[in-house]
């Protein structure tokens, strides 16, 4: 059986299945869990400074709904790869921000020519679990992109190529509070850290340069003071 449309698992209306302990097993209520298929949140340069950020929001009702994570995996795949073409690896730093918590479950029945013959359903099965999903609500930002702002009409085109990878409109929007992207990766963090612990050191060591060189003519021109003192009270000894 082919992966069905996202349209059979865009619903809210049953509550949310996440119940996946994994240290404290008593709580545990979900035996396996699919594999993610959603492999990275953090993409590009996120050590270098963008001025520009742009956003993609989902419209989806005042209900919300759901995203499978396969839906999600393609999305990033398409913007990724689109800004990589059109800006370079170093020229943009993409963020997914959702995570697919919610576990989907199906109760999975034969399909075909009179099958109902071999198997009848029952109502409100339980059904077991078959994949993943993000639910979102309505203007949920779900990827933003720092970048320069000459870049900033080529990451809007990219955002709005993931369209059609989603069950619902998108719009971008584009502005320049560059800190609503939220936390980076620990990674990029420490690099920029060390990045500024050197810029520290460099400074200090011009300053101490600095002081090198003004310490010596200090001590000539004491010198030289000195000197005219001692000429001068060796003419009042003589006169």
């Amino acid at each position: 059986m082919g992966l069905r449309p996202g349209r059979c698992y865009s619903s809210t209306k049953d509550r949310p299945y996440t119940r996946h302990a994994v240290k404290v097993h008593k709580r545990n209520y979900i035996g396996a869990v699919p594999g993610m298929r959603t492999r990275q949140w953090n993409m590009g340069m996120g050590a270098k400074e963008f001025n520009t950020i742009s956003d993609l929001s989902v419209e989806c009702g005042k209900h919300g709904m759901q995203i499978r994570d396969n839906a999600i995996e393609s999305a990033r795949l398409i913007v990724n790869r689109a800004l990589i073409k059109k800006v370079g690896k170093e020229g943009f730093f993409l963020k997914l921000r959702v995570y697919p918590h919610n576990i989907l479950r199906e109760n999975k029945q034969a399909q075909g020519a009179h099958a109902d013959r071999i198997q009848k359903g029952m109502s409100h099965a339980f059904g077991k679990v078959i994949g993943r999903a993000a639910r979102v609500r309505d203007g949920q930002i779900i990827f933003s992109v720092l970048i320069d702002d000459a870049d900033k009409k080529k990451a809007e085109e990219c955002l709005k190529m993931a369209s059609s990878r989603f069950p619902c409109k998108v719009t971008v929007n584009t502005h320049k509070d560059v800190e609503s992207i939220g936390t980076k990766p620990k990674k990029t963090r420490d690099i920029i850290k060390e990045e500024a612990a050197k810029e520290e050191e460099g400074k200090t060591e011009e300053k101490e340069g600095e002081k090198k060189e003004e310490k010596p003519g200090a001590k000539k021109e004491e010198k030289s003071s000195e000197k005219k003192d001692a000429k001068s009270e060796k003419k009042d000894a003589k006169k």
